[in-house]
């Protein structure tokens, strides 16, 4: 069950994610989730997130957008997943990137190189926008921890 109880603004952005996770548009899907985290932060003007931006994410918007995830991935794709096999790394970095299929044969993929289909790796997306999380290790972990932090 989707929550109900967010502002209109957060609303009409997590209306738009809905629509493309759920026409399957899984890249626009992934630039629109690193869209609202900016948004959400404050972070849109500037075009990047801090360490600090996400310690103070709101619990109910990253439970909002891992939901969404969930739903349309069928529990492939989300947070939540990607929390899980983090944990299940023993939160190494590295072996949760190459597990995810963001790092193959030791080298870390591009953003244009990941794979944005439901043939994907689970727990592959998201993956962080055009920017991508994948060269910035230490807000995976900060995001992760967050994650765990709001119970998703």
């Amino acid at each position: 069950m989707l929550e109900d109880n967010l502002s209109s603004s957060e609303r009409a952005n997590y209306t738009k994610l809905n629509e493309l996770l759920a026409a399957g548009r899984w890249q626009e899907a992934d630039e629109e989730t690193f869209t609202i985290l900016l948004e959400i932060t404050g972070a849109d003007k500037r075009g990047y997130l801090t360490n600090q931006d996400i310690q103070q994410f709101p619990c109910h918007a990253l439970r909002q957008i891992d939901q969404l995830w969930i739903k349309y991935s069928s529990g492939k794709f989300g947070f939540s997943v990607q929390k899980r096999i983090y944990e299940q790394s023993g939160k190494d970095l590295m072996a949760f990137a190459d597990r995810i299929g963001w790092r193959v044969s030791n080298r870390w993929q591009s953003y244009n190189e990941l794979t944005f289909n439901q043939n994907a790796p689970i727990g592959h997306l998201p993956g962080g926008g055009v920017v991508g999380w994948l060269a910035w290790g230490n807000l995976r972990d900060d995001l992760l921890y967050r994650v765990s932090a709001c119970n998703i």
